[in-house]
């Protein structure tokens, strides 16, 4: 049996609604973006640029950043609970699992930064 002392909650009902939430507002946010690219075909700088400069934008693209930076930790959470157990890899899958996690934290948290420093132009 595996612990639950990498995911967000402790409760598969919590993360479970993290996921749906998170894939609604990606969702959303793609619709968005579609529907602009296809309104405006001769997309220049400048538009792009009055696109991103309002704050409504900036708060619904961090929105964004943050539901794929926890729809993919708990996507990568629930991959390796699943497939790096004992049974798969033997007696070292705790430490495969853990570091595994641990790296797809890193990745993750270095990913939500990077992209609020870009999208916030810190």
């Amino acid at each position: 049996m595996v612990t639950n002392v990498t995911n967000l909650s402790r409760s598969g009902l919590y993360d479970w609604m993290v996921q749906r939430v998170s894939a609604i507002v990606l969702g959303a946010y793609f619709i968005f973006m579609m529907g602009y690219f296809i309104t405006h075909p001769g997309l220049t700088y400048a538009d792009w640029h009055a696109l991103f400069s309002g704050t409504g934008m900036r708060i619904f693209s961090l929105m964004a950043i943050v539901a794929l930076g926890a729809h993919a930790w708990v996507g990568m959470w629930t991959i390796t609970t699943d497939y790096l157990t004992e049974q798969a890899i033997g007696n070292k899958a705790v430490v495969v699992r853990f570091s595994v996690q641990a790296l797809c934290g890193f990745a993750m948290f270095a990913y939500v930064v990077w992209g609020i420093q870009i999208l916030w132009g810190l």
